[in-house]
């Protein structure tokens, strides 16, 4: 699966930081409930691979698949290929990562946050990107980036919540990321609905 047909059914994805197996579960089933299909479980500590695994069994389910995300070293990508994911994400660029990652059948999304990053990310086969730490780089930051890079798939993530969500994909991002923003089933609807109302908006002529 490419990351083209991974957001094709919607502009959000929603992250699963440092919660135990059966607690990662349920903000996952509320997320599925709520029509965002792509889940990120990040595996910043070994004992991750459990929720991991975990999330990916209670996807498989629905039909559905999870990526595994802060891989921030090549040593990991076996590990979480394991564990049943289905994608890999990195907070920064490395392309030992990806290509690993893609010899095992999962396409990877690497963190950028410079021009020269982007550039390196895309003469290495990327045309994902994940601009980290969103929050800190801004709205304008992926609509000036885009104009160099129109072609360029942007992935939202980091301090992103229900109410800036929107005007990072006014902005041009392809969908945004959340994760501590959500606390409970009324922030995945609410951010489910900005979403779609923004991405409307922005393809309407």
């Amino acid at each position: 699966m490419t990351f083209d047909e991974l957001f094709a059914s919607g502009a959000v994805m929603a992250i699963l930081r440092g919660l135990d197996p059966a607690p990662a579960v349920a903000v996952a089933t509320a997320a599925w409930d709520a029509g965002i299909d792509v889940v990120e479980v990040p595996v910043q500590a070994p004992r991750y691979l459990a929720t991991l695994r975990a999330v990916t069994e209670a996807a498989h389910e629905r039909g559905l698949i999870v990526g595994a995300g802060t891989v921030t070293h090549p040593d990991q990508v076996a590990a979480v290929a394991a564990a049943g994911a289905s994608f890999t994400v990195a907070p920064g660029l490395d392309v030992a990562i990806s290509e690993a990652s893609v010899a095992l059948g999962m396409p990877h999304l690497p963190g950028v946050a410079t021009p020269t990053e982007i550039q390196f990310a895309m003469r290495s086969g990327h045309t994902w990107v994940k601009a980290f730490p969103a929050s800190v780089l801004g709205p304008e930051w992926i609509r000036s980036i885009l104009a160099p890079f129109p072609d360029l798939a942007i992935v939202a993530t980091g301090g992103i919540d229900p109410d800036n969500a929107p005007a990072f994909l006014a902005a041009g991002a392809r969908a945004v990321a959340v994760g501590s923003a959500i606390s409970a089933p009324s922030d995945l609807e609410r951010l489910r609905d900005r979403a779609v109302s923004a991405v409307t908006a922005r393809s309407e002529p």
